[in-house]
Formats: structure tokens, sequence, C-alpha cells
């Protein structure tokens, strides 16, 4: 049963966006967001319409009572699509918009670099912050901020990080770049940790890019799927209360629920990562990846009905229903690659007299359906021998292969901080968290108040820093 019209091979590329805001319900009673009529088509023509997007002929029915306001489910290395709800739907992101600062980041500072926090470097983050507990005038290693952003979804690491990386304002001139790089076109960052600030959304299908772009990165992956770690403290003072030599360290825990578990929600089987969010205007936020039999999945939910890990059973319903329906599910739209890989495959295609460059792929031009009179694969002037190169071509660039192959241990595993422990993580393994330990609620975040510090922060007899801000920490 299909539930509206079937995807075909056009949606290779990514399309043209729609500008549209959220609208209300009409009638009385609360103004209830609506989608835009016609959002993005990056990606496939069905993605840009308001809705559920899926073709169930042969595959099992999708999870009842999903209330998330946009989410979606695909396949990580070959991009197909399964299922979306409204995929292009701008909505505030919370911290899985760190996923992107990681992406734009990580990669410019090896992780063994020391840096002295300074009291500038701290400056500017939102009241009620979420924090990892970073003091000014000490020294972290690059590794120790990203396991303070991934795990505890840190702001203060996100600053930290900011400011070597020449500070906010640059950082998040970076990061818009690599969006459209990735043609996330629905993003629009201004706040490098994710923090609410008018104009800044993304959506499910551009968080999702996010993912499968940093999975790509071994040490985004270990990062991402640590479940605990030891995170730099205070140094130990002698018995004249002088500082000594010996810095002390606590153990923080990543707030992923279906990574690290919680009382009332067994850790996901296969689960690699990857972010979580929470604020006051995105509610609940979270982009997920787990690998099963050989398939690897990403899936992303946003905003669902308030409510204990809510947003953590939508996301591993769904995945459910992923792993159950690959290979019957046809794709109703493909994770688009990066416009640099699309314009180097472009420039390779051969002419039909055998040379190079015969037709320029503009990634950005509308996916047409079989509808269009442009698509790419009846252009002018390409033959059939062409058409087919260029199919391989697609197909390569599309293929992107997330995790290492399952059960290996480059997915998860961290040598922790390198300032003292080590980084314990599982990401491929069946077996709950260790720790059992839960924050607060348990939810996403919190439920957009705070992410309580129930987690075991602080080992036996190890002071654990004072945070700022804790009346309301926000992801």
């Amino acid at each position: 049963m299909a539930v509206t019209a079937t995807a075909t091979t056009a949606v290779l590329l990514g399309g043209t966006a729609l500008a549209g805001t959220a609208g209300a319900a009409p009638g009385r009673g609360p103004k209830v967001p609506q989608p835009p009529a016609r959002m993005s088509t990056v990606g496939g023509d069905r993605l840009g319409s308001p809705g559920t997007q899926v073709d169930l002929a042969g595959a099992p029915a999708l999870p009842g009572k999903l209330s998330a306001r946009s989410w979606i489910v695909a396949d990580a290395e070959t991009g197909d699509i399964l299922a979306a709800h409204n995929a292009h739907w701008q909505l505030a992101p919370a911290s899985t918009l760190k996923m992107l600062f990681a992406d734009a980041v990580l990669p410019k500072f090896p992780k063994t670099e020391q840096h002295i926090v300074a009291a500038s470097d701290l400056k500017g983050m939102g009241e009620g912050s979420s924090l990892v507990g970073i003091q000014e005038n000490q020294g972290y290693s690059v590794k120790d901020l990203w396991l303070g952003v991934f795990l505890r979804s840190g702001n203060d690491a996100v600053h930290v990080l900011a400011a070597m990386n020449g500070g906010v304002p640059k950082t998040v001139s970076d990061m818009n770049a690599l969006a459209k790089e990735l043609q996330a076109n629905d993003t629009n960052v201004v706040t490098p940790d994710g923090y609410d600030e008018p104009g800044q959304h993304s959506s499910a299908y551009d968080l999702t890019l996010f993912a499968r772009q940093g999975l790509q990165n071994p040490d985004f992956r270990a990062y991402c799927s640590t479940v605990t770690a030891q995170f730099p403290g205070d140094f130990k003072k002698d018995k004249k209360g002088k500082p000594t030599k010996i810095r002390e360290s606590f153990q923080i825990q990543n707030t992923d629920r279906l990574l690290s578990g919680d009382y009332d929600l067994a850790r996901y089987p296969g689960i690699a990562g990857v972010k979580n969010g929470n604020t006051t205007n995105a509610g609940a936020t979270y982009t997920g990846v787990a690998q099963r039999n050989g398939r690897t999945l990403l899936v992303t939910v946003m905003n669902p009905a308030p409510g204990h890990n809510e947003v953590y059973r939508e996301a591993g319903a769904l995945l459910d229903w992923g792993f159950k329906a690959a290979g019957t599910a046809q794709p109703v739209g493909t994770l688009v690659p990066p416009l640099s890989q699309v314009k180097a495959s472009a420039s390779a295609t051969p002419k039909p007299n055998g040379t190079a460059g015969a037709k320029r792929i503009d990634a950005s031009a509308s996916t047409s359906s079989s509808s269009s009179s442009h698509g790419m694969w009846t252009a002018a002037g390409i033959t059939l021998g062409t058409a087919l190169v260029l199919a391989v071509v697609i197909t390569v660039i599309r293929r992107r292969r997330p995790l290492p192959a399952e059960g290996a241990a480059g997915a998860g595993t961290s040598e922790g901080p390198g300032t003292s422990g080590t980084a314990e993580a599982s990401a491929v393994s069946d077996e709950p968290s260790a720790t059992g330990t839960s924050e607060g609620t348990g939810t996403a975040e919190g439920t957009g108040t705070a992410e309580a510090t129930g987690a075991a922060e602080a080992t036996t007899a190890t002071p654990r820093p004072r945070e700022k801000g804790h009346r309301r920490r926000r992801r």
C-alpha cells in the first residue's frame, strides 16, 4: 500500500527550497504549528510535501502513535530514505546542532592538543546552558573538550572550542558554510551550541546529513558512542590548602538514553550514537545511528509530545520498523552527497565521445519525478552509455560507509580524556550500560528545564566542579 505516489529514481540529487513558515490550525483553542504546504525538495520531490511519506507494499506498517512533528529513517550507507514525516520542516534543533559544530571544527585540532581556558572563552553562553564543568585558567585536551560536548552536551566545551577556532562569529560562519556544502539548506546557525535564538533552525533531513557526515570521521564516531568518561577536575590540595600537581577527575555519562539506558528504558540493541537535545523552543530532538545484521540505519526525531523518554521511544520504534522494512520498503527519497563530491563526479563524467565533462551535474537543481521534462536521466545530448556511467558515479558518491563492520571496535572505543582515566564505550553491543544511573527525569536532556545532576558525575571522594547556570540547563 502506497501512502503517496511512488518515488522514482530521479531523487538522486538535491532540489530547490520553497520558503514557508509554520502556521496555526483554524478554529478555537491553542494554536497548533503546522508544516508549510510546500517544503524543500532536496533529496526528492516527495520530501517537499507535508505528512508521512512511505511506500508500504510488502513492508510492515509504521509504528502507531508517532507524535513527533518531524522524523526520518534512512539507510546510512546507501542514503535511501525508507520513510519520512515533514522531513524538511524548519524547526529549532537544540543540541543536535552540535553535530554540525563537530563536523566543522573537530577536524581542525589534534585531540592531544592542550588549551588553557581563558575567561573570555566562556563568555556569551545562554542563561541556563548545559555545562560539563570547565573552569577558567585550567588546561584541557581537545579530546576532553569533545567528550564534554558529546556526553554532557556542554555549552562551555563548545564555547572553548569555538574560541580556539577564532571565536563564535567565525565558528557560526564556518557552520553555515558547511551546511551549504552538505546541501543542508533548511539550516541557519545563530549559536554554535544549539541554544535557542531567533532565526536558528534546521530539519530532520539536515540533521541526518550532519550525522552521516560526522560518522565518516573515526574520532566523531568514538566520541558520540562513548557511554561514560573521566573528565578533568580540580587539582588536589595539600594539608596547607595549596594545590598539588595531582589532578582529580569526575565521571560524566552520555545523556543519550538509547545509548546509556535509563531505569525504564533499555539500551537500544546495536546503537552507536549520535546526539540528543532539548530546549524550550525545540522540545526534545534526537538523531541516532544503529547497526544490525549488516545494515546501518539513521533516525532523526524532532519535537514529539512531552513525555518521559518519549523522543527515544519514538526513535527506537522507527529504528525497529526500519530494520524490518529494509529491503522491502521502496525509498521515498535520498540523503544527498556534499556538493563538492557531486561537482567532482560531474567533471569526471565522460562525454558521449569518451571525453570528460559532457554534462555538469547541478546538485542544487530540483530533483525531478517521472513527470518532469528536465530529469537528469533524460538530458539532451547524453547517450544511454553515458547515462549508465553517470548512474554508477552517482551511486558511488551516494554510498558512504558510516560505521566499521558490525562488531568492530573502532566505532565506539575511546581512550578517554587526555589527562585522566579512560572512556568506556560499546557502540554496537547489545549489552546494557554498566553505569545504570540516570540524569534527572531521563528525558532527552531533561524536559526543557534541566538535565538534573543525578548521573554519577563524580567518583567517590572526588570534588565535583561548580556548575554555573544550574537553574535551567538547555541543550
